[in-house]
């Protein structure tokens, strides 16, 4: 989807809390400059269409989002 939309998955990602109004900062981490100039192409592109964000919400419900799930259970 990332792709499709002409963005890395770290852009979409960013993309994709910035798109909430209630989102006032959203915290990177980056340690070469170019990592900050990819992060901030993520503002080119804010405008989620309904399919992408039915498909989304598929897999991330609000404050069910567990990052190290996978990671942990192992």
């Amino acid at each position: 989807m990332a792709q499709a939309r002409g963005q890395t998955m770290a852009q979409m990602a960013l993309s994709w809390l910035l798109k909430d109004e209630r989102v006032t900062s959203v915290l990177i981490g980056a340690s070469r400059t170019e990592q900050l100039e990819e992060n901030v192409q993520a503002l080119n592109n804010l405008h989620f269409s309904e399919d992408e964000l039915q498909r989304i919400d598929q897999h991330v419900a609000d404050g069910q989002l567990n990052l190290w799930q996978a990671s942990s259970d192992k």
